[in-house]
C-alpha cells in the first residue's frame, strides 16, 4: 500500500520513467513468449528454440539495467532524516523500491500477454501473418506454468537486481594512524568503549609523571623519578591503550578522545581499467572464433556470438569508469583554464556514475554498427523480431545512460548552487556541461568505431 502510494504521489517525470521500465519490461516479455511459440511450433528443433531463449538474455539484461537505474533516481524512496523514527529505515524504503520496480514489470508482462494472445487470435480477430507466425503457436495451446515462468522473469530479476543495488550498507571508516588499543585481558582490538573501575589491578600501571616533576631542575636529564607512590618509574610513566579513565598525578582531568573519523567517501574504482580491456580482448577474441554472418532473414546468429558480445559489453562496462577519469585528467592537462578545470573535476567526480552507462552504450552502438554492416543492401533482412530486439536493448541501454546524468546531475545540485551564489556564470556551467559532453564523444566515439572494425572483420571474410 505504500508503495502505491508513493507511485500515485510522484512527479511526472518519474512515472515517465517508470513507464519505461513497463514499456522494456512488456517488449522483454514478448520475446520470451514467441520463444516459446517457437518451440511449440518446431519441436523437431530444439535447439535453435534454445537459441532463441538464450539471445532473449540481452534485453532481459538492458530492461534490468534500465530498472535499476530508474529505482536510484527515484526521490520518494531516497533515505531522509527523520524517516526511520517513523518506520521507513533504509531497509524499509529499500523494499518499496523493489516493490514499486515489480509492479511495473508485472504492468509491462500483463501487456505483453495481452498482445500476445491478440496476435494469435485468441483474444478478438484473425491471427497474425508475416514472418512471425511461426513463433506464435497458432491453434495450440500454451502450457501455464512455462507462460507465468516467463513471464515472472522480468518482474522478478528487475525486482531483486534493485534490492541488491539498494541494500542498506554499512558506512566505510576512513583509515586512522591510531595505535591498535588494548583492553582487558583477552580483548584486542581498535574498541573504545571505557571500562569500569577495578576491572584488573593497577599496581602502579597508570601513575604518569605530572609536568612540574618532568620539568623539575636540579636533576640530571634522563634521570629517573620516583613516581607518586615512590614506585621507581621513568619520565613516562607505562599507561594503557584501552581508554579507561585515567587521572595525572596533579589532578588535571584526562584528555578527551578524539573524535570519531567519518565515513570516507566513495571513491571512482578506476583499478578495474585493465581488467576490462583483458574481458573487452577477450570478447573480441570469442567473436573472432565464433562468429559467422547470417545467410536468411531472422536468423538467430550462434551461441558464440552472444558469449562474445556479452564479454565486449562487460569490458567496456568494466572500464567506462576508468575511462571517463581519465578523460577529466585530460582535460586538466597544459595550463588549464576556468572552464576545463571545472569540466574535468565533474567528469572525475561522476565517472563510478556514468561511466559504466557509457561503456554499455558504446558496445551496442558497436554492434549496431556491426549489424548495419552485416544486414546491409547486400545482406539479409532484418526480422521482426530481430528488430524487435535491437530497438528494447538499445534504447534501454540509451534511457539508462539519460537517467544516470539526471542522478549525477542531482548528486551535484549543492555544488551547482554553491558556485551560483559565488558569483559564477550560468554561462560557464552550461559551458563546461559542453565541454565534458565534447570530450566524451571525442574518446568513446573512436574507442566504438575500433571496437565495431574489430569486430565485423570475422564477420565479413
Amino acid at each position: 500500500m505504500l508503495a502505491l502510494r508513493l507511485t500515485r504521489a510522484a512527479h511526472l517525470a518519474v512515472h515517465l520513467r517508470r513507464l519505461l521500465v513497463a514499456v522494456a519490461s512488456a517488449g522483454t516479455g514478448f520475446l520470451l513468449l514467441c520463444a516459446l511459440g517457437h518451440a511449440l511450433s518446431h519441436p523437431d528443433t530444439p535447439g535453435a528454440s534454445a537459441l532463441r531463449l538464450a539471445w532473449c538474455a540481452a534485453p532481459l539484461a538492458a530492461a534490468v539495467y534500465l530498472a535499476v537505474a530508474v529505482a536510484r533516481t527515484d526521490p520518494g524512496t531516497r533515505p531522509r532524516s527523520g524517516l526511520s523514527a517513523i518506520g521507513l529505515g533504509p531497509g524499509r524504503l529499500m523494499a518499496v523500491s523493489a516493490t514499486t520496480t515489480a509492479l511495473a514489470g508485472a504492468l509491462g508482462s500483463v501487456a505483453a500477454l495481452l498482445l500476445f494472445l491478440h496476435l494469435r487470435g485468441d483474444l478478438a480477430g484473425p491471427p497474425a501473418g508475416g514472418l512471425a507466425a511461426g513463433s506464435l503457436a497458432v491453434g495450440q495451446s500454451l502450457p501455464a506454468p512455462a507462460t507465468l515462468t516467463l513471464l515472472a522473469l522480468v518482474p522478478a530479476a528487475a525486482s531483486a537486481a534493485v534490492a541488491w543495488n539498494l541494500r542498506p550498507r554499512e558506512p566505510r571508516r576512513a583509515r586512522t594512524n591510531d595505535v591498535r588499543g588494548y583492553g582487558r585481558f583477552g580483548a584486542y582490538g581498535w574498541g573504545k568503549a571505557r571500562e569500569t573501575f577495578g576491572t584488573y589491578g593497577r599496581f602502579g600501571a597508570r601513575w604518569t609523571s605530572s609536568p612540574a616533576q618532568a620539568g623539575s631542575g636540579g636533576r640530571a636529564a634522563g634521570a629517573e623519578s620516583d613516581g607518586p607512590s615512590g614506585l621507581p618509574h621513568g619520565g613516562a610513566a607505562l599507561l594503557t591503550r584501552a581508554g579507561d579513565d585515567v587521572t595525572a598525578a596533579d589532578g588535571a582531568p584526562p584528555a578527551q578522545d578524539a573524535a570519531p573519523a567519518l565515513p570516507a567517501p566513495r571513491p571512482a574504482n578506476t583499478t578495474v581499467l585493465p581488467w576490462g580491456i583483458a574481458v573487452l580482448a577477450a570478447g573480441l577474441t570469442v567473436e573472432t572464433y565464433t562468429g559467422h554472418p547470417a545467410t536468411a532473414p531472422d536468423t538467430t546468429p550462434s551461441a558464440g556470438v552472444l558469449i562474445g558480445w556479452a564479454l565486449t559489453a562487460l569490458g567496456l562496462a568494466l572500464a567506462g569508469p576508468g575511462l571517463t577519469h581519465l578523460c577529466g585528467r585530460l582535460l586538466q592537462a597544459a595550463r588549464p583554464g576556468a572552464l576545463r578545470l571545472l569540466a574535468g573535476r565533474v567528469l572525475m567526480d561522476e565517472a563510478h556514475r556514468i561511466g559504466r552507462p557509457l561503456g554499455v552504450v558504446c558496445a551496442v552502438a558497436a554492434a549496431g554498427y556491426v549489424a548495419g554492416t552485416l544486414y546491409g543492401a547486400d545482406g539479409p533482412e532484418f526480422g521482426p523480431l530481430s528488430t524487435l530486439g535491437a530497438v528494447l536493448v538499445a534504447g534501454c541501454t540509451v534511457a539508462t545512460l539519460l537517467t544516470a546524468a539526471v542522478e549525477a546531475k542531482h548528486a551535484r545540485a549543492d555544488t551547482t548552487d554553491a558556485l551560483l551564489r559565488l558569483g559564477a556564470p550560468p554561462a560557464t556551467l552550461r559551458g563546461a556541461a559542453v565541454v565534458r559532453a565534447l570530450a566524451l564523444l571525442a574518446l568513446f566515439g573512436p574507442l566504438t568505431l575500433a571496437v565495431a572494425q574489430l569486430a565485423t572483420l570475422p564477420l565479413s571474410r
